[in-house]
């Protein structure tokens, strides 16, 4: 198999950037993923003490379709965040200051509304990533089972519906799902496959509209008896991994 994309998501529930190579480090997410989050007004997280929480604490997709007519562009170098709405001008603020965060969230409270659920706060915690599990992964999908999902649902699904790090060409339909317990070398990183991936209601926006247009979930379970697609895989030595790198098995447990 060969990667074909390779995407990271600064802020949970916002967009994807794409990258072209990335350096891995073990137990550790891809850098710069999912490192900030929109908390609900009514959510417990305390950045102090950070533990993990269910994505409702947070702005997320499978609650809160609106999100994704934002694009959004983060600057690790510089601290800023870009969030360009539908109409209008784009937000830029500075991460690195109380006042560039209180920017970003007086306007997504605005903008998300009701769904806000009170003032949302943006936050952060050191060495935390705000991931749909409390295990720190990296996520990949093969594009030979999105193609799978595609015929049975009729329609083309965008990848990034599934908001992966790692997309793969090659191999057979479903195939990635025997990668589960076995290693693998990604480029020059060498990681764990652990599981699979349950897919959630995020993935029925269409990342271009904002709109519910399809149902993955209900067409993995009508089709293939599960509502899987892709995996989750714990980094295991340090690496680089780049565009048209190979992913290939090293060993089988």
């Amino acid at each position: 198999m060969r990667v074909e994309h390779i995407y990271r998501y600064p802020v949970k529930g916002l967009s994807a950037e794409a990258m072209e190579e990335v350096a891995l480090r073990p137990g550790e997410c891809l850098p710069h993923d999912r490192i900030f989050a929109l908390a609900q007004g009514d959510s417990a997280f305390d950045a102090a003490a950070p533990t993990w929480m269910r994505k409702t604490n947070f702005a997320c997709l499978s609650a809160n379709a609106r999100l994704a007519k934002l694009h959004t562009a983060y600057d690790p170098k510089t601290g800023q965040l870009a969030i360009r709405p539908p109409d209008g001008p784009p937000l830029v603020a500075d991460l690195r200051s109380a006042a560039g965060r209180a920017l970003v969230e007086d306007y997504m409270t605005e903008f998300m509304g009701e769904e806000a659920r009170g003032r949302m706060r943006f936050v952060d915690a050191p060495g935390y990533n705000f991931t749909d599990i409390p295990q720190k992964s990296i996520s990949i999908i093969s594009l030979a089972s999105l193609a799978a999902l595609e015929r049975a649902a009729g329609m083309r699904l965008d990848p990034l519906r599934f908001r992966a790090n790692i997309y793969v060409s090659g191999g057979l339909e479903w195939g990635d799902f025997d990668l589960v317990g076995q290693e693998i070398q990604l480029g020059g990183a060498r990681l764990r496959v652990w599981k699979r991936i349950v897919r959630c209601p995020a993935t029925e926006v269409n990342p271009q509209t904002a709109e519910r247009d399809a149902k993955p979930p209900r067409v993995l379970h009508e089709h293939f008896g599960h509502a899987d697609l892709g995996v989750q895989a714990e980094v295991l030595e340090t690496g680089r991994v780049a565009v048209g790198d190979a992913l290939a098995t090293l060993t089988t447990t």
